[in-house]
Order: structure tokens, then C-alpha cells, then sequence
């Protein structure tokens, strides 16, 4: 079902590992177009544009693009018993884990009279975004609300899809959620039309711009978070998941197979690795994956997404080289199911969220771990974070000097300033002694 890579014998540099990951065919560059010409309409002609859009690719124009409060109380009411306090627990458990996230100020005393406060400052509005295309997704609205408002946010928008099960409407889950952490202000709008109101406001429903953009999607809300990036923060390009599995002959086939299974179900273009020291192992995963894939309700699903160019059992020497894959292939989500987690953990650089061990699959964290599960992909966890309370926060530095304090440097002041031929910045301090 799944392609094989053998990389045994390849030399494990980041450069050669780089050129051999597999990746979707389809990446976000392709997508940049669409996207600009969606958001481009969506500025032109507001809330016409968001009607028309979701008519094209969602579930049909909503009765009333901004959700009405009372639709929203009513949907926290309708909640199924078992979803409300699973809900309500994963809220508690996002909220104590991202609490850690939320640095205190310190002060640095340069000198006599000289400090520097280093400061964190919420953005003062955020617009949130949750996906709502092959599946709905409650636990998204607390993944990205809960951080905004640990951080200290006043001012939260969220943007979901209409669905047309629902007439035109959010889904009442989504809708359910979002009244459980206090949100009021709610959009049945989606995909880059949606990033670029955001970004943007629209005027014709009291949509007003925000400063940070936050949560996972498809292709084309990832390209329109690259193209609105400038005029808003956003945290990172969150598109179609991913999961690589570093396993050997210690791992159970079964947990294993499992773990690829549920993440492939997402969408025909997820991304789903495993990467083993023993081929005998693969064989059993390879095995397993046959067996349970078919008897999954989205069996068609996860045939394509595991057997798609984006997916692969990876075969290298030794969990050393394993480890320099992943951290070349930079996953959203790894699990590592070895007979030494904790060594091999010491090796790993890239990655979105890290499961160690048999009993942390990734669906725990999905849901109800305590971590965030929107996270870097398409090998952006190289360099970007997953969403937490820091992507709603700007560090600042606050100087205080008094008149003692800048006398001790004016006269490097002058010296530099005349450096580097610009002598009014050493005369706006010697002004100040004359």
C-alpha cells in the first residue's frame, strides 16, 4: 500500500536526506495565486465575495455571514452531554499546559539609573481560523482560542466554513465550542476568502482587521497565510497533517499501523512516514496497515493518503541516520516507538510535537493531551513553532535612563554616530547637557 524509500547506505547529511523526503505534489507555492485572486476579491467587494466564494467551494451562501449571538448560546445548549465535557476538559488541560507559555517580565539593570524591561505584549485582536471541509473540528476552536486568551487578547474573531448539512450555517459543534470559551463574534466564512477578511476587515459586516491570524487548513488557506503575511502576523502555514513514526522491531505493528491509519483519514493528501532500522518490522507494519485499513470508516481515504507520493516506509541503517531524517523532513507530528526513547529523543532538532513512547500516539494529542495540535507543516517545523500563547505575544523593551545614566555614554554615543556619518543622533544627546 505504501511506497518504500531505502536509504540504507545513503550517507545520513541533512543535504542528501533534504533531496530524498518525500512531499506532497501539490505544495503551497502552486496555491499562492488562487489564494492572492480570492483575497484581491474579497478587498474589492466584501461581503459579496465571502457569499459567492462559499456558494463555489463551501457548503452555500449563509443566511447571515456574521453568526448571531443567540445562535451560538443555542448551540452551547444543543451539545451532546459526552462532547460538552470532553470539551470542557480539553479547555482545562490547554489552558494549564499553555499557562507555561506566558513569560514574566524582568528587569535588567545596566547601571546606575540604566534598566531594561523586557516586557511580553498581547496583540489587542486575533482571528482564528478552524477547518470544516472532510470533518468538523471543535477541538480546533479550543486549540486556537485557548492560547489567545492565556496570552491576554481582548479582541478574538473566528472564521469557520458553512456547511451545507446545515444550511449555509457553522457547524453547530464548532459553534458549540466557540460559546464554551466566551466567543461571541463568530464567521461562516472560509478558505483564503476568509484569511484575507481577516487580514483585511470587511466593512459591510463590522468585520474590523486583526493583528494575528492563527489555525490549520488546506492548501489555500496556508498560501493565504503566506500572501496576507506582512499586513498581518499569522503563526505558521498550517496545511494538510502529517505524521512520521520513528520505529524498530521493539515497536507493536499494530500501534504503529494505527497511528498511520489516523492521521491519513484526515484527507487523500496527508502525509504518512514511517522510518525503521529493520525491514522485518516494516513487512509487519506493511501487513497491518492492510488489514486495518479497509475496515476503517474512511477506508477509500486512507488508501490514497497511504499510498500517495507524500507517504512512505523509509528504510535506513540505524535510528541515528532515522533521526536524521525526520529532523531533514521536520514533522508535524513524530511519535518515537524504539526500545530507548530517550536516546534517540536527545537526536531530534525538527518537529512540530513529539510523542514518545507506545502509550502517546498522536491522537492524544489531538485532543486532549494538553498540548496544541495546530502545528508547522510541510517541513516548516524547522524553523516555526506550533500555535501556543507566545504566537500572540510581541517581546518589547522598555529603557529607562536618567540624566546620570546617559552622561556615562554620550560620549561612545558621539563616537558612533560620527562612525557611522550620522552626527544628529550624538547632537539629540548632546543637547541634552548644554
Amino acid at each position: 500500500m505504501m511506497n518504500t524509500i531505502d536509504l540504507r547506505g545513503v550517507q545520513p547529511t541533512r543535504a542528501a536526506f533534504e533531496r530524498l523526503v518525500p512531499r506532497p505534489v501539490v505544495d503551497v507555492q502552486v496555491a499562492m495565486e488562487v489564494a492572492a485572486e480570492l483575497i484581491h476579491d474579497v478587498r474589492a467587494r466584501g461581503a459579496a465575495a465571502l457569499a459567492e466564494q462559499a456558494e463555489r467551494f463551501d457548503g452555500g451562501a449563509p443566511a447571515s455571514i456574521r453568526v448571531p449571538a443567540s445562535d451560538i448560546a443555542a448551540a452551547v445548549g444543543a451539545l451532546a452531554p459526552q462532547v460538552r465535557e470532553a470539551l470542557e476538559e480539553a479547555i482545562a488541560r490547554v489552558r494549564e499546559a499553555t499557562a507555561a507559555q506566558v513569560p514574566a517580565a524582568a528587569e535588567t539593570r545596566i547601571g546606575p539609573g540604566a534598566t531594561i524591561v523586557q516586557r511580553w505584549q498581547p496583540v489587542e485582536r486575533a482571528g482564528l481560523y478552524v477547518p470544516g471541509g472532510k470533518a468538523v473540528y471543535p477541538s480546533s476552536v479550543v486549540m486556537n482560542a485557548v492560547p489567545a486568551q492565556v496570552a491576554g487578547v481582548s479582541s478574538v474573531a473566528l472564521a469557520s466554513p458553512p456547511q451545507r448539512e446545515f444550511g449555509g450555517a457553522v457547524h453547530p459543534v464548532i459553534l458549540g465550542a466557540a460559546g464554551l470559551l466566551g466567543i461571541d463574534e463568530v464567521y461562516a466564512m472560509g478558505g483564503a476568502g476568509a484569511i484575507g477578511a481577516l487580514a483585511y476587515g470587511v466593512e459591510g459586516i463590522a468585520l474590523d482587521p486583526v493583528q494575528v491570524i492563527t489555525g490549520p487548513g488546506n492548501i489555500y488557506v496556508a498560501a493565504a497565510k503566506r500572501v496576507v503575511r506582512g499586513q498581518t502576523g499569522i503563526d505558521s502555514e498550517a496545511g494538510t497533517t502529517e505524521i512520521l513514526v520513528i520505529a524498530d522491531d521493539s515497536a507493536d505493528p499494530r500501534y504503529v499501523a494505527a497511528d498511520l491509519i489516523s492521521q491519513a483519514e484526515h484527507d487523500e493528501a496527508a502525509a504518512s512516514l514511517l522510518v525503521t532500522d529493520s525491514p522485518a518490522f516494516a513487512d509487519l507494519v506493511s501487513a497491518q496497515l492492510d488489514a486495518l485499513a479497509g475496515a476503517t470508516k474512511h477506508a477509500d481515504r486512507v488508501r490514497t493518503a497511504l499510498g500517495g507520493p507524500q507517504s512512505a516506509i523509509v528504510l535506513v541503517d540505524d535510528l541515528a541516520a532515522a533521526a536524521a531524517f525526520s529532523n531533514a523532513y521536520g514533522p508535524e507530528h513524530l511519535e518515537l516507538q524504539t526500545s530507548d526513547t530517550d536516546a534517540l529523543l536527545a537526536l531530534i532538532q525538527n518537529a512540530g510535537a513529539i510523542f514518545v513512547g507506545p502509550t502517546a500516539p498522536v491522537s492524544l494529542g489531538d485532543y486532549l493531551a494538553g498540548s496544541n495540535h495546530v502545528l508547522p507543516t510541510g517541513g516548516q517545523a524547522r524553523f516555526s513553532a506550533g500555535l501556543g500563547a507566545y504566537s500572540f505575544l510581541r517581546p518589547q523593551q522598555v529603557i529607562r535612563y536618567d540624566r546620570d545614566a546617559l552622561r556615562t555614554v554620550a560620549d561612545r554615543i558621539v563616537a558612533l554616530s560620527a562612525a557611522e556619518d550620522l552626527p544628529a543622533h550624538g547632537e539629540a544627546v548632546t543637547i541634552r547637557f548644554e
